[in-house]
């Protein structure tokens, strides 16, 4: 919610600017318009003036030119003055009228040119002083005019530069609006699969229950069966159980509550520090352009090595919350894992006691950087107070918590140290609260210096955002405290009407007569092995006797099969062996055939004698088949005899064929063996059914 309210702020902040900032654009734009069109004009009235001026100058070269013809009209009168005065000097004698004639008319024209050179020196003195009247008004439009386009070319600038930071404040609300919608998104997805876990816990919760009221049904069942006895008499009524089971699964459960509360507390401690430590090296000297003060680096040397004593609170916790199982008595002399806990939250206090006088020295050293204003130092007086009451609570925990690591110290009962852990926890939160809040103000602040840099700005945001999950964590485990208070300060383990609590000796007899009843319903719960009543075996006596006769038939069938299929079997390795034999004899005829052709052959081209040594070796060769065919005549009669074994290996000349028959004359009787076996046994087991026939007719009654 915290950041909410710092993006609404932001954007609420944004658009004022935006505001201010399109209002003086306007007026910019109007401005411009303004001097553009004086600069419009300026510039008609310097063309009008241009144009005067050539006007005057034409005049002025009008005049010259009249000037010299008056020039040379004064020469030649000047000329004709002295001619007429020459020729008055002849005539003089001649009369005066003449000459008074000649000076009347000299006395006209002087009058004349005098009239001339005056008018002549008056315009030249009007267009002297009309030519520095234009240069002046030149010079001052041109002045005037210089100086409205620099105006003009700043408010152009002025105008980009704006427009400019227009478009960069759009693109980051641009940004900013997209980061935000995909976070809305994650979060709604995160929603969703939250609503799938919790649907799908919901199901294992069901079965969970169905399996355990199953159980019950089956040890209810298994008790009122093998466990009889009556739990209404005034004896069994007046014995005094503890409520074990449910009380240790209610302090699992609270203590993993709690472990998933620390753990968020853990993370946003390590964040806030760590942004602590960012920020003093960017806030008030950048450590990248010029060192920080030897107090703010000793600052950030302790903050750098917050992990080392934040993380084992969680890691302690952990294994609290590990040593609670079902098979323990969670009570606070049992509960040895809670020191541990203890010692080092207490570490994680010292840290913070240690760091107090640096934390504040920082911020006085902030409030005497050169462009701190009064309120950037009142809110950092806040802060300083802020830190001090933090620090302060964190010292109550720690006391607290240490009574509660060691009930023998404890000189008060044990649910008024709960209760005032519950109030240190909600005071834990109000001040860290107040504390964001006073970070909240002062980046406000901050955000308007003229110095702020993107990356403090940055920093600044992590840090409340750390600041807002700290709030957030606290206030979980303050309210957590609050609703589970009525558990932690109950009597627990504690007989009924008594008020001493369960020491570690009543806890370790308990929990060995709940192993012992344990062993004692699984024994009982065993089935008994399961037997064919005697009933039941009467009445199928007659069914197992015809059974009995019908194998034994079934049983002569497959011995008569057997006989058989051995007949067949030998009779199918006599024909293989005969199959051998004459193919052996056909090899050694066609041999035989073809020495006696190539004797033949050799005896044709040869002498007479030799013919005749041919001829009386292809009679032996007869007489030798004739004695074979005999010999095969008798082996009919001889097929499974040594006599006919002994003389087919005479008969056999190769070793190879002698190992065949060999191999085949034992193979057979081996197979004969076999089968005699098999009669052998298959008639032990018609006697042996035999025999139980007749061994269950001599038991059972007809």
């Amino acid at each position: 919610m915290a950041n909410v309210t710092d993006l609404q702020t932001k954007y609420s902040k944004l658009a004022q600017e935006y505001s201010k900032l399109r209002a003086q654009n306007q007026v910019l734009k109007k401005a411009v318009v303004d001097e553009q069109a004086n600069s419009a004009s300026l510039k008609e009235q310097l063309k009008q003036r241009d144009q005067s001026l050539r006007k005057q100058e034409q005049e002025m070269d009008s005049l010259s030119f009249r000037n010299q013809q008056l020039a040379k009209r004064v020469e030649l009168l000047q000329e004709e003055l002295a001619v007429s005065e020459a020729k008055g000097k002849k005539g003089k004698s001649k009369g005066d009228s003449p000459s008074q004639h000649g000076l009347q008319t000299q006395s006209v024209f002087d009058e004349d040119l005098q009239k001339k050179i005056e008018e002549n020196e008056r315009l030249h003195i009007q267009f002297y002083e009309a030519d520095e009247q234009h240069r002046r008004q030149e010079a001052e439009l041109k002045a005037r005019l210089e100086e409205l386009e620099k105006d003009a070319e700043q408010h152009q600038t002025a105008v980009d530069l704006l427009t400019t930071k227009y478009v960069e404040t759009i693109e980051r609300l641009q940004s900013d609006k997209a980061r935000l919608e995909v976070k809305s998104q994650t979060l709604e997805r995160e929603a969703k699969e939250c609503r799938m876990r919790t649907e799908e816990c919901q199901q294992q919760l069901r079965r969970c229950q169905s399996e355990l009221n199953r159980q019950v049904k089956q040890s209810s069942s298994v008790i009122q069966e093998k466990v009889p006895f009556n739990d209404t008499s005034e004896y069994l009524l007046s014995v005094d159980c503890a409520v074990f089971l449910w009380i240790q699964l209610k302090a699992r459960d609270v203590a993993g509550q709690a472990l998933s509360f620390i753990q968020d507390l853990v993370a946003a401690l390590l964040n806030f520090h760590s942004y602590t430590e960012q920020r003093v090296h960017i806030y008030p000297l950048d450590s990248s352009i010029e060192p920080i003060s030897p107090l703010n680096q000793k600052f950030s040397q302790y903050l750098h090595e917050n992990a080392a004593y934040v993380r084992p609170l969680e890691d302690s916790f952990l294994q609290l919350y590990q040593s609670i199982t079902e098979d323990t008595v969670t009570v606070l002399e049992t509960v040895v894992k809670l020191k541990s806990f203890a010692d080092n939250f207490s570490t994680y206090t010292h840290f913070l006691q240690k760091i107090l006088p640096y934390q504040l020295k920082s911020l006085e050293e902030e409030c005497e950087a050169p462009l701190c204003t009064t309120a950037l130092t009142a809110k950092n007086k806040e802060l300083q107070s802020d830190t001090k009451k933090v620090t302060s609570v964190f010292e109550k925990l720690q006391n607290y918590i240490n009574l509660l690591a060691l009930p023998s110290r404890l000189t008060h009962s044990t649910s008024a140290v709960f209760t005032q852990l519950a109030a240190c926890l909600h005071s834990l939160h109000d001040a860290i609260k107040e504390m964001s809040k006073h970070y909240n103000q002062k980046a406000g602040i901050e955000q308007e210096l003229p110095t702020v840099t993107q990356k403090l700005c940055t920093t600044t945001e992590c840090l409340l955002g750390s600041l807002g999950s700290l709030t957030s964590s606290t206030g979980k485990i303050a309210t957590f405290f609050s609703n589970n208070l009525d558990f932690f300060t109950s009597s627990g383990y504690n007989p009924r009407g008594c008020t001493v609590a369960l020491n570690p000796l009543q806890a370790e007899s308990m929990l060995a007569n709940k192993k012992k009843a344990a062993i004692y319903i699984n024994t009982i719960r065993k089935p008994l092995p399961q037997s064919v009543p005697y009933r039941e075996a009467l009445s199928n006596r007659r069914i197992l006797t015809s059974s009995t006769e019908s194998r034994e038939g079934l049983t002569q069938q497959v011995q008569q099969s057997q006989e058989k299929i051995a007949r067949l079997e030998q009779e199918k390795e006599h024909w293989l062996l005969e199959a051998q034999l004459g193919k052996v004899r056909l090899e050694k005829e066609n041999q035989r055939i073809a020495d006696l052709e190539a004797q033949l052959a050799a005896a044709l081209g040869g002498s007479p004698n030799s013919q005749t040594a041919a001829a009386s070796t292809l009679a032996q060769s007869q007489e030798e088949a004739e004695t074979e065919l005999r010999a095969t005549g008798k082996e009919t009669t001889l097929c499974t005899s040594l006599v006919y074994l002994l003389f087919r290996l005479l008969f056999v000349g190769d070793e190879e064929s002698r190992e065949q028959l060999i191999k085949t004359h034992y193979m057979a009787r081996v197979g004969e063996l076999t089968t005699q076996l098999q009669i052998s046994d298959s008639k032990a087991v018609h006697f042996h059914s035999e025999q139980g026939t007749a061994l269950r007719k001599s038991s059972f009654p007809f």
